[in-house]
């Protein structure tokens, strides 16, 4: 049972971003679009974020940029999808596929840097 108690504890910590993205998903396929891109745009917002939260010192500052950065692949979709009809599923992997590489080219910076975290809402 010791061993029990971390092992779920660490599955919750890790899903909770993947089932927020995920009920994101569910609402945006309602509509009729198919993202496959989330996780790219997750992760470019994920490093921008990190980014603007060592650079400046704020975590409030790191939220935003990592907010703008997703709204910009956001805006990369809906541009390429839904106003020039391009295919949704391959905009979207090919999506996912440079979020990969941008977030790899932003964070490459910060490997091993550390913030200071966030306060606990009480």
């Amino acid at each position: 049972m010791e061993l029990l108690e971390p092992i779920i504890l660490s599955v919750l910590a890790a899903s909770t971003p993947l089932l927020i993205a995920a009920t994101g998903e569910l609402v945006t396929e309602r509509s009729g679009v198919l993202n496959l891109g989330v996780e790219g745009m997750m992760i470019v917002g994920a490093a921008c974020a990190f980014g603007g939260a060592w650079l400046t010192g704020s975590i409030i500052v790191g939220a935003i940029c990592g907010i703008i950065a997703g709204m910009l692949m956001s805006l990369i979709f809906a541009s390429m999808a839904l106003g020039l009809a391009v295919n949704q599923v391959a905009t979207g992997l090919a999506l996912t596929i440079l979020g990969i590489g941008v977030s790899g080219l932003i964070g490459a910076g910060f490997v091993g840097e550390r913030i200071t975290p966030a306060p606990h809402l009480h």
